[in-house]
């Protein structure tokens, strides 16, 4: 799987017309301690990954005072805990909403709600220790089981969401695994989009206006093009540096809670993988 990932983003990188790639404006960001505010507990972790996307929703969230949408999501799931299994297969979007804070119509709700009930039934009577267990130690495997059997884990040529499990899980301390370092980043909407304020990317002008003037992009060339020079970029930046990109990953999503990097539109797509 890594190596499909690192294969792809790199080809698309290479052939991309939308974006390009800056390695000498590279500023590295300063070491942070992302376990701090990790989740502990094993299923909460696996819980709340599930349903780590929804970036173009965002903006339409009920947010909590001085958090973003991800940290509004995961501080009301922190204060609800883990669904058991057989509560995960019976989820709706009013139940979702209702924990997370949310009207109940809106459709991220929808599909959070669906990307639980799919956990639940992925599982089964299992935990996610249990998952760690059949993954042998491994990372990788842990990503591709996860990958293999939820559909909205499967994004083909990044698997963001099935990558932060194992990387999230090692930061709880909940479990270690091998090969963590082999994971690539976490091909999102904000890493890309520090690495554009910081000028390590660079968009074509037809991309960065739209970009700018908060169009939402569809899923597609320009997007795909914009998470693969990311990935690309910190790929090479890794090798520089020593630094794996999981933990580049870490220091650049830091960075972008900065106000300066707030002020700035990213890129917005629907999508049930980021």
């Amino acid at each position: 799987m890594l190596d499909e990932v690192r294969s792809t983003c790199r080809s698309i990188a290479e052939s991309a017309r939308n974006v390009s790639i800056d390695l000498d404006a590279w500023r590295e960001p300063p070491p942070v301690d992302p376990a701090a505010a990790a989740p502990h507990q094993p299923d909460h972790v696996l819980q709340l990954d599930a349903i780590n996307f929804g970036s173009g929703w965002f903006p339409t969230l009920r947010k909590r005072p001085g958090l973003s949408g991800y940290r509004t999501i995961a501080a009301a799931s922190a204060e609800h805990g883990p669904w058991t299994n057989g509560e995960l297969r019976a989820l709706d979007a009013a139940s979702v909403a209702g924990v997370l804070g949310q009207e109940a119509d809106h459709p991220l709700m929808r599909l959070y709600a669906q990307a639980l009930r799919d956990l639940g039934r992925f599982l089964g009577d299992r935990g996610a220790l249990d998952l760690v267990d059949e993954a042998g130690g491994s990372a990788q495997r842990l990503a591709e089981l996860l990958a293999r059997g939820m559909r909205f884990f499967d994004d083909r040529g990044f698997y963001k969401r099935a990558q932060i499990v194992p990387s999230d899980l090692a930061l709880a301390g909940a479990a270690e695994f091998h090969d963590l370092d082999r994971l690539t980043i976490f091909a999102d909407n904000l890493v890309p989009h520090v690495l554009r304020v910081d000028g390590v990317l660079r968009y074509a002008p037809e991309l960065a206006a739209r970009i700018d003037a908060g169009e939402l992009l569809a899923q597609g060339t320009a997007e795909r093009e914009i998470r693969a020079c990311a990935l690309h970029a910190c790929e090479q930046l890794a090798e520089r540096t020593g630094v794996p990109p999981r933990v580049l990953d870490i220091r650049l999503w830091n960075r972008g809670q900065a106000p300066e990097y707030k002020a700035v539109p990213r890129h917005r797509t629907r999508s049930v993988y980021y």
